[in-house]
């Protein structure tokens, strides 16, 4: 039995192994066009193998529900004109700073809940969600997240069936795209949410999220593995400044969109954003583009 548990193993983590399920899975799905076969890079199918431990079939499955998925939602074509009123707070956003492996930084602030609409706050993560893969830099995959906790009570925390959907689509949608989740400081009321959302995470994001406390040294001294405490802000134990201008976000998440217009194939017109409700009328940066965002 153990013999054959270590030929297993030895295969998934053999690269020509890797390869070759590639290939299969690859294979399985079939031929694609246009933004599916934008999205099914031979990355892409690497990471939907790792989340099924490498099992074809599985992997073939969770794949294809992603692209009737997103041929349903069609993240891809959310503009920040149509979620910018949900990110007023700065209740979760692209941070201006990466982790020391060069990862996309999401903030996310739940204290800061500003509306109601859980259908319209869903498209806003999954907006961002979209706009920290497609601003990974050349060799980066995942994302980290922090999770800020002041101002949260239980009457800004979200419902049981939205967190289970939200964490849905991060897993079943955009699997080992996340690296990383630091809860700093989670007040002790947040237990009883924990311990009924803790059981929609499979076990390899379960793994991922981990709990800061800034009185418990050691889990301070393991967010600073990950972050310089240079970049990082305030609220998290840094030294950095946490000033969320949503005016300038705006402008910035406009660029991104006339970017990923392009990338994509949408011939949107982007209108002149006020007060962060629309685009400013900007000329995309030069950026050398990480590989697909799937």
């Amino acid at each position: 039995m153990f013999r054959l548990w270590s030929s297993s193993h030895h295969q998934d983590n053999d690269p020509l192994q890797h390869e070759v399920k590639i290939n299969e899975l690859k294979a399985a799905i079939g031929p694609q066009s246009g933004r599916s076969l934008q999205f099914c890079t031979d990355a892409c199918f690497r990471r939907y193998l790792e989340a099924r431990n490498w099992n074809v079939d599985k992997a073939k499955k969770m794949l294809e529900e992603t692209l009737k998925w997103r041929s349903t939602y069609k993240p891809e074509e959310i503009c920040w004109r149509e979620v910018a009123n949900e990110g007023e707070t700065g209740k979760v956003y692209r941070a201006s700073f990466r982790d020391r492996s060069g990862r996309t930084v999401l903030i996310l602030r739940p204290g800061m809940q500003n509306t109601v609409s859980i259908d319209n706050q869903m498209r806003h993560l999954v907006y961002l969600i979209e706009n920290a893969v497609f601003n990974l830099p050349e060799g980066q995959e995942q994302m980290a997240w922090l999770i800020d906790f002041t101002g949260w009570t239980l009457s800004t925390t979200v419902p049981v069936k939205s967190a289970r959907d939200t964490i849905n689509i991060l897993q079943n949608h955009y699997p080992e795209r996340l690296g990383v989740a630091f809860l700093y400081n989670p007040p002790r009321i947040f237990e009883a949410f924990w311990k009924i959302v803790k059981y929609f995470l499979d076990n390899k994001t379960f793994h991922k999220v981990k709990f800061v406390y800034p009185k418990n040294k050691d889990s301070v001294e393991l967010m600073k593995q990950y972050f310089d405490e240079k970049n990082l802000p305030t609220e998290f134990g840094g030294h950095a400044i946490l000033n969320y201008d949503h005016e300038e976000f705006s402008k910035l998440m406009t660029q991104d969109d006339v970017r990923s217009a392009a990338f994509w194939g949408r011939d949107d017109k982007l209108p002149h954003y006020g007060n962060g409700h629309s685009g400013a009328e900007v000329a995309p940066e030069p950026v050398c583009l990480a590989p697909v965002a799937s």
